[in-house]
C-alpha cells in the first residue's frame, strides 16, 4: 500500500476557496445525492466507496477534510481512520449510524473530529463541514496571536500548532490543539462545555453530545507522563478548568546537607 501523503504540509484552505473533500461511503446513491448538493454550496468533491481507496487517494491528494463512513466494505472506517491518523493531521467527519453510541466515542477516541448520525439532514451536514472549516483557519496565525501559551511545563505554540511539555512533542489534533488552547488561555477558570462547543466544533451543544467530554479524555491521556502538574478537571454541571500544580516544597532528602552525608552527630 502507498504511503499517505503527508497533509499537513502545504498553504493553508483558502477560505474563498473551495474546500477540497475525500467522501468515502458506499452508499452510492447518497453519495449522488451529495455530490449534487455540496457542489453548489463550494465544495469540491472526491467520492471513494471502500477504506482502500480512500486510503490509497490520501496517498496521492491533499484534502481539507474527510467525511468517512463507519461502516464500509472490508475495512471498515474506524480502521481507515487509525491508519490514516498514523500519518496526516487532515479533519476527519464520521458518518455514524443512529443509536451507535460505541462508534461515535470510539472514533472520536481515535481522533476524528466530529461526527454525525445517519440518517442526517444535508443543511446539517454543511453546518459541521464549515464548522471544521472555521476552526481550521482559526489555527492559522492572526495578527495579535499569542506566539507561545504556557502553563508550568506545557506549551502551545499556535503559529506551528504544536505542543510540548519537557522537551518532548505531544501529537494533538486539530480539535485537541484548539480545546487546550482555549483551556490554557483562561487557565484557573472554568470554560462551559456550551463554551468549548462553540468556540472548538463550530455548533451548539445539544442533550447527551459527548464529544469534547471525550476530546479531553484524550488529551488527559496524551499529557499523561508529560505534563503531570497540568490538570483538567471537571466542574460538575458547570465544565472544565485547568489547573497548574505549585511546585512541591524541598524533601529532607533534597536539603544540601543531608545529600552532604547529614548534621554532624555530638560527640
Amino acid at each position: 500500500m502507498p504511503p499517505i501523503a503527508d497533509a499537513t504540509r502545504g498553504d493553508a484552505p483558502d477560505a474563498a476557496a473551495p474546500m477540497n473533500v475525500l467522501l468515502v461511503d458506499d452508499d452510492r446513491e447518497l453519495c449522488r445525492m451529495l455530490e449534487e448538493y455540496l457542489g453548489p454550496e463550494g465544495f469540491r468533491l472526491t467520492i471513494v466507496h471502500d477504506g482502500d481507496a480512500a486510503l490509497y487517494t490520501l496517498s496521492r491528494h491533499h484534502f481539507d477534510l474527510i467525511v468517512l463512513d463507519v461502516m464500509l466494505p472490508r475495512m471498515g472506517g474506524l480502521d481507515v481512520l487509525r491508519l490514516l491518523r498514523q500519518k496526516i493531521t487532515t479533519p476527519v467527519l464520521m458518518l455514524t449510524a443512529r443509536g451507535e453510541e460505541i462508534d461515535r466515542v470510539v472514533g472520536l477516541e481515535l481522533g476524528a473530529d466530529d461526527y454525525l448520525p445517519k440518517p442526517f439532514n444535508p443543511r446539517e451536514l454543511v453546518a459541521r463541514m464549515r464548522a471544521i472549516l472555521r476552526r481550521s483557519l482559526l489555527l492559522e496565525p492572526q495578527p495579535g496571536r499569542r506566539e507561545r501559551i504556557d502553563a508550568g511545563p506545557l506549551s502551545l505554540h499556535p503559529a506551528s500548532r504544536t505542543a510540548s511539555a519537557r522537551g518532548q512533542s505531544i501529537n494533538l489534533t486539530g480539535v485537541e490543539f484548539r480545546v487546550l488552547e482555549v483551556l490554557m488561555q483562561q487557565a484557573g477558570s472554568v470554560v462551559s462545555r456550551e463554551q468549548l462547543t462553540r468556540q472548538v466544533l463550530g455548533r451548539r451543544l445539544t442533550p447527551y453530545d459527548r464529544s469534547i467530554d471525550t476530546h479531553i479524555s484524550n488529551i488527559r491521556r496524551k499529557l499523561a507522563g508529560v505534563a503531570d502538574a497540568v490538570s483538567i478537571m471537571n466542574v460538575r454541571r458547570s465544565g472544565y478548568v485547568l489547573t497548574v500544580a505549585e511546585p512541591s516544597a524541598s524533601t529532607p532528602s533534597e536539603d544540601p546537607a543531608a545529600q552532604a552525608g547529614g548534621a554532624a552527630l555530638p560527640g
